[in-house]
């Protein structure tokens, strides 16, 4: 199955599960409970975890650099291939604009989500209790899907975990965007880091369509990095 999602897709949007009431008439007390909401989000995370055993895609990484929002100082675009049990690897297609960004910046980029996905490694990122202190924070309605608001602070300092706010689709509690400042720096020289993805449903599991992170620092200025996910193929546990 092959999915191409542009940037500028939305999440979410909170209907309750229990009385089917709209978003915007529900009352704090007709939201499931802190703990029902946690235990689903732990569950979605698993299952996707157990089901999906690989997956492509195709990734475009663009940097800008100070005010200019519109003309990029480097792109690349990658074939991102990742299987269960052994992780991620990254083919890059096609490459443009300043060597030095691209060998100081988004190669690093690349190779530290190869870490993130090493076996062993992957699930201390996972948006779950393990590893953050979660806190339904209400509902949320955009672009017609209905999710529920979780404040999330990281149980531990580290460049891929953020301290803000997840959205979780009301149906599956399944991710459908992150949004928050980065528990930990990526580097002494970027500064604080506000870091934002979202999500679809791709054969009913949370695939990334769109990121974005901006970095602030008195050496370097500012820095936009944003990412856009397509063309995925999953595969997918036949037994599950």
């Amino acid at each position: 199955m092959a999915v191409r999602m542009r940037r500028g897709v939305a999440c979410r949007v909170f209907t309750s599960l229990l009385c089917g009431a709209s978003a915007a008439s529900l009352a704090p007390a007709q939201l499931p409970d802190a703990a029902t909401v946690i235990q689903r989000i732990d569950a979605a995370v698993q299952a996707r975890y157990q089901t999906v055993l690989g997956f492509t895609d195709i990734e475009h990484y663009v940097v800008f650099r100070g005010k200019d929002q519109t003309h990029p100082v480097a792109e690349i675009t990658a074939k991102d291939t990742y299987l269960k049990g052994v992780g991620k690897t990254y083919t890059v297609l096609s490459q443009s604009g300043s060597e030095l960004v691209f060998r100081l910046g988004l190669k690093p980029l690349l190779d530290n989500e190869r870490i993130i996905n090493l076996p062993g490694n992957a699930q201390h990122s996972w948006f779950d209790s393990a590893n953050y202190e979660m806190k339904p924070d209400g509902a949320a309605q955009i672009d017609g899907r209905n999710c529920i608001v979780v404040a999330v602070t990281a149980r531990r300092k580290a460049p891929n975990m953020i301290n803000g706010n997840i959205w979780v689709d009301a149906k599956d509690f399944s991710l459908a965007q992150i949004d928050g400042i980065a528990s930990k720096s990526p580097s002494p020289f970027a500064g604080t880091t506000h870091l934002m993805r979202q999500y679809t449903q791709i054969d009913g599991f949370p695939m990334a369509t769109h990121a974005r992170a901006e970095s602030n620092s008195l050496l370097f200025g500012r820095t936009v990095v944003t990412i856009d996910y397509s063309d995925y193929h999953l595969q997918l546990d036949p037994h599950r």
